[in-house]
């Protein structure tokens, strides 16, 4: 693919009537206090894990959106291999499902469990990539809980296995260069799919 193709790939829009029309309910639920003209609607394109180019879509707060798709341009110039970049409305805005189906996205507003407090991706100031081989893991009550649940054999982060997050991959280093921090370094949980920004 020539550059100038590349680059006419990758773009922010505000978000286009069809797409907002598919996140109703979903995504953007009944009770989402985030105006519509705070998000921005981002088509890039991936490497997929098959070694071929993929388009991919991500909804994300308007504050970010040049960052990520400055990130995502680099991932795929460097063909870092990311399995899938859909918006988590065709997942019915269903993490676990997304997650386990290894989708990365961004925006779906919801509040912190047991909280009033607004997610980061709630917000659309969160992206999370190769959710399956990252997963969100804390131990609650001495159980250890894994999300998504079919993403046991990657929680030990000691061994070597592709497409593991660490300090040494290629999107930590992009997204903390941007001023994002990763969940693989919070202290009570680690989110290895994970990158925010305040």
């Amino acid at each position: 693919m020539n550059k100038s193709i590349t680059e006419e790939a990758f773009y922010i829009s505000k978000i286009p009537d069809d797409i907002f029309e598919k996140m109703q309910g979903k995504s953007y639920k009944a009770d989402c206090t985030v105006p519509r003209e705070d998000l921005r609607y981002l088509h890039v394109l991936h490497m997929g894990f098959d070694g071929q180019t993929k388009e991919g879509e991500l909804v994300v707060n308007k504050a970010i959106a040049e960052d990520v798709l400055a990130i995502f341009r680099q991932l795929y110039e460097a063909e870092y291999p990311i399995e899938k970049v859909r918006l988590v409305d065709e997942y019915d805005a269903d993490d676990e499902a997304s997650m386990s189906d290894n989708n990365s996205s961004a925006f779906n507003f919801r509040f912190i469990s047991h909280t009033t407090t607004i997610s980061k991706h709630g917000l659309g100031m969160a992206v999370d990539i190769n959710t399956l081989y990252n997963p969100y893991v804390k131990t609650v009550n001495g159980k250890l809980s894994i999300e998504p649940a079919n993403a046991e054999a990657y929680v030990d982060r000691s061994g070597d296995f592709p497409h593991k997050i660490d300090h040494n991959d290629l999107c930590y280093k992009l997204f903390t260069r941007y001023g994002f921090t990763w969940g693989g370094d919070w202290t009570h949980s680690k989110d290895y799919q994970h990158f925010e920004k305040d």
